[in-house]
């Protein structure tokens, strides 16, 4: 096995396999990778959520260490080859043109980046009925807009059995939401990924114009109020990455929505965003309306007298609006698994 990691890389075969997994991705991404054989022909492009302070080494190095095609992290401009496995550098978003990778900085989608939605529409742009998008193990639904995107260009959609998933959220919304090809558990994924590789691919179907137009925002070629109005109506909702107007993305049967800076957002990641939001400002004003009662009350002997209204009244009245902010900071209403459920 050693010898074979150092061999010169494949460039024949004609599909392409795209890859979204988040929690529970390394033991995920190492089980699947070991199914594979040497002669694997197509090259695998793979987008694991990690935080902007993790350099992904780690799983490189576990994806190596327990496969036989070589991983390494993609480089922006690059040119891919078959038998190889390209992992998306963190803090940043992996996409695919033709025979080249493109690796930006770009706004956030679904909170995260990289995203997966970027890489499987790139890939359904450029490669359309050759692309085999794969989703396995994570929370909530990043994944299921890309598949989408995979379907409509006529590509083959493959989800991991939720109940074989370590973390079912992922998989589950796309199986809610899009016509996938296949489901099974990642012990069957390898031998039924060597099958697809390995088959005649005939014409491509007409990019729609929808994805195209996203897939030009995710490269940053495109990144105006024109090109989103495109997709879709204004909605009185505003984009928590910058505070600018968002769109409703019409052609997606889901509710997603976008605003013309890039960043991309479906309506439960959205909803757990204004949750965020709606929390972090009540903390704020409970130490605003502490810190006026504690103020209030250390003016009591000074201001209360004849002409002024007492402090400690107004520090009481104060008391009562940090009461009920505390009462729904400790409500628990907070964006949970079950807000993904219900969309």
């Amino acid at each position: 096995m050693a010898r074979a990691k150092f061999k010169e890389p494949r460039t024949g075969g004609s599909a392409t396999v795209v890859v979204g997994v988040s929690s529970g991705g390394m033991d995920a991404l190492t089980r699947l990778v070991a199914q594979l054989p040497e002669s694997f022909p197509a090259p695998m492009f793979v987008v694991q959520h990690m935080s902007a302070d993790t350099t992904g080494d780690a799983l490189v190095h576990a994806i190596n260490k327990h496969g036989k095609l070589v991983c390494t992290h993609a480089q922006d401009g690059e040119k891919f080859v078959g038998g190889h496995i390209y992992l998306a550098p963190s803090d940043h978003h992996l996409m695919i043109g033709k025979g080249k990778i493109l690796v930006t900085k770009g706004a956030r989608e679904n909170r995260s980046r990289p995203a997966i939605d970027p890489l499987f529409r790139s890939a359904a742009v450029a490669y359309g009925n050759r692309v085999i998008g794969v989703l396995l193990t994570g929370y909530l639904d990043d994944g299921t807009a890309g598949l989408t995107a995979i379907r409509r260009c006529g590509g083959t959609c493959v989800v991991q059995d939720p109940q074989d998933a370590a973390y079912p959220d992922m998989p589950q919304n796309a199986l809610n939401r899009v016509k996938v090809d296949y489901c099974l558990p990642l012990a069957e994924m390898g031998a039924l990924l060597s099958k697809l590789v390995q088959r005649k691919f005939g014409g491509r179907k007409p990019v729609p114009r929808d994805i195209a137009i996203e897939a030009k925002i995710a490269e940053r070629v495109l990144s105006d109020v024109r090109s989103v109005d495109a997709l879709g109506k204004q909605v009185p909702f505003n984009c928590p990455g910058c505070g600018g107007v968002l769109w409703k993305v019409e052609k997606d049967k889901s509710l997603r929505y976008r605003c013309h800076t890039g960043h991309a957002y479906t309506a439960p990641v959205l909803l757990a965003e204004q949750t965020a939001k709606v929390e972090e400002t009540l903390w704020v004003a409970l130490r605003m309306f502490e810190e006026r009662r504690n103020l209030l009350l250390s003016m009591h002997t000074s201001l209360d007298g004849p002409g002024y209204r007492s402090a400690s009244e107004r520090a009481k009245e104060s008391e009562v609006h940090i009461k009920r902010i505390r009462a729904i900071l400790n409500s628990g209403d907070k964006a949970t698994d079950d807000d993904v459920s219900e969309h």
